[in-house]
C-alpha cells in the first residue's frame, strides 16, 4: 500500500513513534503533541507497519533495539513500501555497525542518541519535515514542467497547421465583419436621410435641403483635397446640420432668417447647440457633431456661439457654413425671396474674407463654373438614367431617388424589386410627374438588355 505523497495543507504533521518501552513512547508523545504534532505510537515493528497501512504518516521515529524486528529491519520495510515517509533512528547504544546498517538499508534521515535533548529533537523533526516538504514541492514542479514540456511539444508539432487554420478563419471572419460594417454604415446613412426628410416635411422650402448641403459640402471637401474620412464626416454633418431645428415652432420654421425678430433670431442661433445635445449619445458621429456645432461661426469672429475666427474654426465647419448658406439662399430660407445660383454666389462673394473663408469661397466658385450655374451631379461611371417604365427587377439605385419637391423616396444602393417598381409607378401617377432614376446593374447579375440600351 502506497503512502499519499502530499498531506493536505490544513492537516497537522503526523509522527509515528516505535519503541518497545512504554515510558519512552509516553515521553515522545507528550513532547511532540506540545509542539502541535499528531502522534501515533507502536510498541513493535510489526505494530508500526500495521499502523502505516491504515494511517497517513509524515515521519517515523524508531528505536534501534527492539525484540522480533529491530529498528534497521523496520525502517528498511518502511523505505521499501513508503519511501516518502521520513525515517529517524533512536538509539541508546554507541553501535556504529548498527547505525551504518540503518543508514544503508533504511536510508534514515538522522539518528538521535538517548537520552535526547527536547529542543534538539524538536529542531531535528521540524527540519526534516521542512526538507521533506521542499523535496515534495520540487518533485511536483519537476512533474509539472515535464508535463508542460510534453504539451508544448505537442502544440509545436501542430502549431503551423493550427495557425494556418486560424488565419483562414480570421480572414473569413474579417470579410464577414467588413461586410456587416459596410451594411451598418449604409443603414446609418439611410436612417439619417430618412430622419432629415421627416424634419423637412414641416416646411416645403426645406425639401431636399439637407441632402443638397451634404452633397455640396462633400464636393467642396474634395476640391480642397481633404481626406476621404473628413469628406465623409462633412457629408454626414450636412445631412444633420438642421436637426436642431426640430424644436422650432411653425412660425419660426417658416420665417426667413433676414425677417426674424430679435427674439426669433436668438432662438434660431441655438439650433447648432441643440443638435449637439441631440446627437451626443452617438459616439461614432462625434466629428460630424463638432462641425454642426460650429456651423454659425464666421471667418471674422462675428459668429455664434463662441465667436472664434479664421483657422480656429474647423475646416469642415467653414465648408458647411458656406454650403448651407448657398443652398439656403436659393431655397428662400435666409432671404424672403429665392435667389438663383448666380445671385446666391454673388452675395456670398461679397462676404469673402468676412463671413466666409476665402479658400472655401474659391472652391465653391471653381465648382460653379464661369456662369455660376446650378451644381449638376455628373453621372457615376457605369450607371444609366432611366424612366420608371425602364426599371427592371435587380437594378440598383446609384443615387437617391427624390420627388420633384426634393423629398427622399429611396436611398442610393437600394435593390429594386417588382413591388418597389410598382410603388414608384403608382407614386409617379399620383403626382402626374415623370421620375428619373440613375441605376446600375446588380453586381451578381448580368447586364440587363434594357440597361444596355
Amino acid at each position: 500500500m502506497d503512502q499519499p505523497s502530499l498531506p493536505p495543507e490544513n492537516r497537522k504533521p503526523t509522527i509515528l513513534c516505535v519503541d518497545d518501552e512504554p515510558s519512552i513512547l509516553s515521553a515522545l508523545r507528550r513532547l511532540f503533541r506540545a509542539h502541535g504534532f499528531q502522534v501515533l505510537a507502536a510498541e513493535s515493528g510489526q505494530a508500526g507497519l500495521a499502523i502505516l497501512e491504515q494511517e497517513t504518516v509524515d515521519l517515523v521515529i524508531s528505536d534501534m533495539r527492539m525484540p522480533e524486528m529491530d529498528g534497521v529491519v523496520f525502517l528498511e520495510h518502511v523505505r521499501q513500501r513508503w519511501p516518502d515517509i521520513l525515517r529517524l533512528l533512536l538509539t541508546g547504544y554507541a553501535d556504529i555497525t548498527s547505525i551504518m546498517g540503518a543508514i544503508n538499508r533504511g536510508e534514515i534521515y538522522r539518528y538521535i542518541a538517548k537520552p535526547w535533548d527536547d529542543n534538539d529533537i524538536i529542531l531535528i523533526v521540524q527540519g526534516a519535515l521542512e526538507r521533506s516538504a521542499l523535496e515534495k514541492e520540487k518533485k511536483r514542479l519537476e512533474a509539472l514542467v515535464l508535463q508542460q514540456n510534453e504539451e508544448l511539444q505537442t502544440i509545436n508539432a501542430s502549431l503551423e497547421v493550427k495557425v494556418e487554420a486560424r488565419t483562414a478563419e480570421l480572414k473569413q471572419s474579417n470579410t464577414a465583419l467588413s461586410g456587416a460594417n459596410d451594411r451598418l454604415k449604409n443603414n446609418l446613412i439611410t436612417s439619417i436621410k430618412i430622419f432629415t426628410a421627416l424634419i423637412e416635411l414641416r416646411n416645403p422650402k426645406l425639401a431636399g435641403h439637407s441632402r443638397k448641403v451634404a452633397d455640396l459640402s462633400r464636393r467642396m471637401a474634395q476640391a480642397l483635397n481633404l481626406e476621404n474620412k473628413q469628406a465623409q464626416d462633412l457629408f454626414v454633418a450636412g445631412l444633420l446640420h438642421a436637426i436642431g431645428k426640430v424644436g422650432f415652432d411653425d412660425e419660426l420654421m417658416g420665417t426667413p432668417v433676414a425677417s426674424m425678430t430679435p427674439r426669433q433670431l436668438e432662438a434660431y442661433r441655438q439650433h447648432p447647440a441643440r443638435a449637439e445635445q441631440l446627437l451626443m449619445p452617438l459616439a461614432e458621429l462625434k466629428t460630424a457633431v463638432e462641425l454642426i456645432g460650429a456651423q454659425l461661426e464666421r471667418h471674422d469672429g462675428s459668429g455664434y456661439p463662441k465667436g472664434i475666427a479664421g483657422r480656429k474654426i474647423p475646416m469642415g465647419a467653414r465648408i458647411l457654413a458656406l454650403a448651407s448658406d448657398f443652398t439656403s439662399l436659393q431655397a428662400g430660407i435666409l432671404e424672403p425671396r429665392q435667389l438663383s445660383a448666380a445671385q446666391a454666389h454673388a452675395m456670398l462673394l461679397q462676404q469673402r474674407g468676412h463671413h466666409y473663408d476665402p479658400d472655401v469661397v474659391d472652391a465653391l466658385t471653381s465648382l460653379l463654373g464661369p456662369l455660376s450655374k446650378d451644381l449638376e451631379q455628373s453621372p457615376v461611371p457605369g450607371t444609366k438614367s432611366v424612366t420608371s417604365g425602364d426599371l427592371v427587377e435587380g437594378m440598383v439605385l446609384s443615387r437617391d431617388l427624390l420627388s420633384p419637391s426634393g423629398m427622399l423616396l429611396l436611398t442610393a444602393g437600394h435593390v429594386l424589386d417588382d413591388a418597389v417598381i410598382r410603388k414608384i409607378i403608382s407614386f409617379e401617377r399620383s403626382i402626374a410627374w415623370k421620375l428619373s432614376a440613375e441605376v446600375r446593374p446588380h453586381p451578381t447579375a448580368p447586364l440587363n438588355s434594357t440597361y444596355e440600351k
